[in-house]
């Protein structure tokens, strides 16, 4: 898990590249426990929602990015039975931009 918070917050400051505000929080439920990440970044386009976890699908400029980060987070997550949300706006007609990763993972293994 730490590699996964790791490259998020990785590419949240890289999103800010002007200045930014990132904000971590980890919650937990007696089923689960949430992991938030949220900058205040450009946003994601709405085209590359789709493709945000597929391997070396990346946005960065050559040489700056490999495109694994969220697909091996993607991976990690998945093995330990949770799952990966993802809320971003780049339209800033539309609000403040930015996104929020939240990771959610069961506390107790699935018999799935």
């Amino acid at each position: 898990m730490m590699q996964v918070l790791t490259n998020l917050n990785k590419n949240a400051i890289e999103a800010m590249s002007d200045g930014g505000n990132l904000e971590i929080v980890v919650e937990d439920t007696p089923e689960m426990v949430i992991f938030r990440i949220k900058d205040t970044g450009h946003g994601i386009s709405e085209e590359d929602m789709d493709k945000l976890f597929t391997p070396f699908y990346t946005t960065k400029e050559v040489g700056k990015g490999t495109g694994l980060g969220l697909a091996t987070s993607y991976g990690i997550v998945k093995m330990h039975k949770g799952k990966i949300e993802v809320r971003s706006n780049s339209n800033k007609e539309k609000g403040p931009t930015g996104t929020t990763f939240s990771i959610l993972v069961p506390r107790k293994p699935s018999n799935i």
